[in-house]
Order: C-alpha cells, then structure tokens, then sequence
C-alpha cells in the first residue's frame, strides 16, 4: 500500500557538522524495484489477469506485468546492509518520487505501487498412493514416538498462484499500460544503484616495452657464510691483527723515545745511580738455582699450558661429545674436557705445593719474596731500562731485580691461590649442599675472577719468555733448564746445554697440546672413572 505523505527516517550528516541525512524535504521512499528486474528505473506491478473458461489442460493463468514510470525528479536511495543473511543489499533499488509540494493527487497516485498480490494458501500434502513419491520419514517429533512424517505421507504439489485482483483492476492495469510505457522511456536514462558493467574487461591496446631480463630466471647462487672464530671472521681477525699490530708498534716506538729522552735529564741519571734495579739480598741467601727447581719449572709450564688449553675449550664448548663419570656416583656425570681440566688442576696444585715446601726449606724465597722496601724504586728504575731498551745487567744466577721479583712474587702467591680458590669453587668438589657456604661465596664471584686470573698467567708467560730470550738467552737457559751458571755474568754465555733442553720441553708440551683429545684422553680416563658418549 501506499505510505502517503510520511517522512523518511534522517540519519548521521555526511560532513562534520552538518545536517542529519537525508534533508527534511526529501520525499519517502515510493516504490522498490527488485535487483533482479532489468536496469530500468521503474517498479513493477504485478497484475493478475481474470481466468477464464477452464481449459481443460491444467495451466495456470496467464499473468499480466504494467510498468509504473518513475518521474524525472525521482532520487535514488541509497542502500543498506540485507534483510536475510546473504542476501543482497536492502532495498534491492528504491526510487523516491519528487511529487512537489504542487503535485497533483493523480501524479501523486501514478507514483504509488501497485498492491501486492495475494498468494493462495497451500495445497495440503497428497497421501500415498495418488501417483507421488512417499517421503523420507526421519526423526520422531517426540520421545519413543514414530518417525516423522507418519507412514503414507507423499511429496505436497504447489497449486497455481491465485489471484485476488478483480477482473475491473486488470483491465485499468491493461488500459493504462500503453501511457506507463511512455513515461518509463525517460527514465531509462537514471541510473541505478548497484549496476555494473558485466563480463571481462577488454584488454589494453598498449604495445609491451619491456621484457624479463636474465635475473628473473637465472638467480645467483649465495655465497656460504664465512667461518667465524667468535665474533669475527678470519680475513677479519687477520686484519684486527695487522691493524693492532701497527698500532702497538707505534705506540712501543714512542714510548722508547719518550723513555729515553726522560732518562738524559740529569735527575733521571741519578735516580738510575742511586736504584740500578736490584737491591742486595739478606745475608744466608743462596745462590745459583738447584736442580730441583729446574724440573719444578718444567712441570709449571708443562701443566699451565694444558690447562690453559682445556680452559679455553671449556668456554667455546658448547655440546660436548664424551662424559666422564665417577665410579662411586654414574649420575654425577661431566664433559671428559672437564675432567681433563680439573685433573690437571690437581696435578698443578700437588706440583705447586711441593714447590712451596722446597723454596722455604732450601732458602729459596728470598730470591722470589720482597725483603725490603727498596723494591720499590728499583722495580720502577728497571721497568724504565726496560722501555728504553737498556737491558739491566743483573746476573740471575745471584739475583733477580727488583721488578722480575715482583713479578715472581704476585705470580706464586697472589695469582697461583686466586686460580685454585676460584677453580675449587667451580668444579665438582665444591659441598653444593653446603647452602649457607654457597651463598657466602657465589659461584658468580668465582666466574668473574677465574678467567682474567688465566689471562694474567698467558701475559705473564709470553712477557717472561720474550724478556728470557732477550737478555741473554743462552745464559738464562743455561740457569733454569741446566742449573748451569756462575758468579760470572760472561760464563756459559756460549753454552748451549740448556738451550737444546729447552727445545725437548718445548716438544713435549706440542706432543702433549695435540694429544689432548677425546681418542687419547678417554682410556686414561677410564682408569678413574666411566667414560659414555653422548
């Protein structure tokens, strides 16, 4: 039916600060064209025509369709969301007549549609055996029923749409469709909402400029990463290598310089007069080195070295491949690179021990312990000759000077038990259900303080063998390796005895560095223990 003069439901304005949309003036809605009619702004109505003498062939009427023309003020509405989920936008197209306020009542009555058609009830379901199909039964309506539908229930045929308009509305609608037809023709041209333009798209008619190249088939393969040794390659090691070496060199060079223009002032003269580096020992001091701190050195080396080593490969390890295990506990399982570690430890803590006993029972510390506070100035008068490439003439067959006693000195005692407390700390020996001694010392600290103690034995290794060959190196092999030397600076300055004793060490601790692996450590270890692979 029709709406009358109703106003449309105003929305949101469509710029800030606006208006409510649509105006107030707007007409409502009118007529609604359905989405499936064609592109036409027009409504459709139905219009039933009068049967007539039944036939006999079971036909339904003939339905008879007038157009209603749109006038050429209508406005489209836009559209909304469906009605039905997935169905189309809601309305399908609806067209606003602009009936004026001066329209007439026979315009305003063309506008209006046309009044909905009537359906006949439907046609109740054929029992069984008229000629249908007997439907599926399915579940039953209630519980402990029978299915449904019941037994004997045939597919229901629709009946022909009824019509409810009088013969009188048929014929208006007929006479009126020649005079609808030619208003519609105007509004051909008013386009409606949702149409598109169906089927593909026609190509371009544009001429190709440009082709793939190599690239889009062919791709360079990507180079393999480069072995890295920590954070840096190689090629970059050698170069921080080169660089750093450069560095240092002009670094050393200018501090020659400034050493040896330092030590031509006059006061620098007399200070080197007054401290030459070394002061005299205490009366009873023994001089010359015995044979038993010779091979107390040799065992030093051999087993700092190693340990060195297998500390090394402890912190680049990082899924190990052999275990070691107790034979007294199998769960107190450990990486066999540990247990070579920590028995080297026990080695160099017995080898450090006996040595200990043997410089304060033959007198030997006072060469390697400060006895006076002279130390002082001459351990920096030494460490002046030294930067300024003027060797100390010391003989250490006597003595040592003041600044290679210090070093001695910090070395044994200072950074020796450093390495064994920190290492005890660490290892598997450590009371772990010691709570309260575990938390007075953490095994943080002992991380913190292990690795640069390590680092202080590597410089303090590579300064003393440097220094070592430097100052006279037959002569000084000759005390350590030997236990040859004299009173006499200039005897056994041309011996070689202790320079080919010290190569044979020095073979020994390579046979040693490269059998210190899973093939050759794991027999040994089995003798202590339970070796397994992972």
């Amino acid at each position: 039916m029709a709406t009358g003069g109703s106003s449309m439901r105003r929305g949101l304005p469509r710029v800030a600060g606006g208006e409510p949309w649509p105006p107030a003036a707007s007409a409502p809605a009118e007529a609604v064209v359905d989405a499936s009619a064609p592109p036409a702004a027009v409504v459709e109505a139905a219009v039933e025509r009068p049967a007539g003498p039944s036939t006999g062939s079971g036909e339904p009427p003939a339905l008879a369709t007038a157009s209603t023309p749109v006038r050429s003020g209508a406005t489209v509405v836009r559209r909304g969301l469906p009605r039905v989920a997935g169905g189309e936008p809601w309305p399908s197209a609806v067209v606003v007549a602009a009936a004026g306020p001066g329209a007439t009542p026979a315009e305003a009555a063309s506008a209006a549609p046309a009044p909905p058609l009537a359906a006949a009830p439907p046609a109740p379901p054929l029992a069984a055996g008229d000629g249908d199909t007997s439907v599926r039964r399915g579940l039953p309506r209630i519980a402990g029923g029978d299915a449904w539908p019941p037994a004997g229930t045939a597919a229901a045929v629709s009946s022909p749409i009824a019509a409810v308009s009088s013969p009188a509305a048929a014929d208006a609608a007929a006479d009126g469709a020649g005079a609808a037809a030619e208003e519609a023709a105007p509004a051909a041209d008013l386009p409606l909402i949702g149409t598109a333009t169906e089927g593909p798209r026609a190509p371009l008619s544009v001429p190709q400029t440009a082709w793939a190249g190599r690239a889009a088939s062919r791709r360079p393969q990507p180079k393999p990463e480069p072995q890295r040794i920590g954070p840096f390659t190689t090629t970059q090691w050698a170069g921080a290598v080169v660089v750093g070496g450069i560095g240092l060199l002009f670094a050393a060079g200018m501090a020659v310089l400034a050493v040896r223009f330092l030590l031509s002032l006059d006061g620098m003269r007399d200070f080197l007069a007054t401290y030459p580096g070394e002061y005299h020992l205490p009366a009873g001091a023994p001089v010359g080195i015995p044979a038993w701190l010779g091979w107390q050195h040799f065992f030093n080396v051999f087993l700092m070295v190693l340990i060195i080593r297998s500390g090394l490969t402890i912190r680049r390890e990082k899924r190990p491949s052999v275990f070691w295990a107790p034979k007294n506990n199998p769960k107190g399982k450990t990486s066999l690179t540990i247990w070579f570690h920590q028995a080297l430890d026990i080695l160099w803590l017995i080898n450090g021990a006996v040595f200990i006993v043997l410089l304060f029972v033959t007198g030997q510390w006072m060469r390697i312990v400060p006895t006076s506070w002279e130390v002082v100035p001459n351990a920096l008068s030494a460490a002046l000759q030294y930067v300024s490439l003027d060797w100390p003439t010391e003989n250490g067959w006597v003595n040592y000077n003041a600044l290679q006693q210090l070093a001695y000195f910090s070395t044994v005692f200072i950074a020796a038990p450093l390495a064994a407390i920190t290492g005890f700390r660490m290892s598997g020996m450590w009371p772990k259900k010691n709570l309260k001694l575990s938390a007075a010392y953490p095994i943080e600290w002992a991380r913190k303080v292990h690795f640069p103690v390590m680092l202080f034995f590597v410089v303090f290794i590579v300064i003393h063998v440097v220094l070592v060959l430097a100052t006279g190196a037959l002569r000084n092999l000759n005390h350590m390796y030997a236990a040859q030397g004299s009173v006499d600076p200039t005897a056994y300055a041309d011996n070689w005895t202790g320079f080919w004793l010290f190569v044979v060490s020095l073979v020994v601790i390579a046979a040693a560095w490269v059998a210190a692996r899973p093939l050759v450590l794991a027999p040994i270890a089995r003798l202590f223990g339970t070796v397994s692979g992972r």
